[in-house]
């Protein structure tokens, strides 16, 4: 059976799922002259200038959550296993936004701008030994 929750790694994001396996989130910056910008979900070239010229740095791994949904049903396989569960878009401290998931904290502790703190869980493969993919807990 097909799996959703297992991203495609090609050689661009390598650098990425390697970085995440050893507890690391990276993200993309751009190195053009007056951008500067950070972005997530990683791209070949900036989005906001279109430069090319964009590099991988290591995150702190803090955010704030933005918005948040508790997902209460999922068809989906392996999701239906895990509901419910939170899925969130977080501000980086680096600036971007990212979707993900929160994990930790029952749902009556959720707020609007809570400090949060990656961790990542491992998904596929067997004994953990899968793709670990960023998620976030209160900090």
């Amino acid at each position: 059976m097909a799996r959703f929750d297992l991203p495609e790694v090609d050689a661009f994001t390598r650098p990425y799922w390697d970085a995440a396996g050893e507890g690391r989130l990276l993200l993309r910056r751009c190195r053009a002259e007056g951008c500067g910008a950070a972005h997530h979900y990683p791209r070949e070239f900036c989005p906001y200038c279109w430069s090319e010229d964009v590099v991988w740095e290591p995150a702190t791994g803090r955010a704030t959550l933005y918005t948040w949904s508790v997902v209460h049903r999922n068809d989906l396989p392996p999701f239906g296993d895990r509901v419910p569960y939170v899925a969130a878009v977080v501000d980086l401290a680096e600036g971007p936004r990212m979707m993900t998931e929160i994990t930790d904290c029952p749902e009556a502790g959720l707020r609007i701008g809570m400090p949060l703190v990656v961790h990542f869980r491992r998904v596929g493969g067997e004994e953990g030994d899968g793709i670990a993919v960023p998620v976030f807990r209160p900090a």
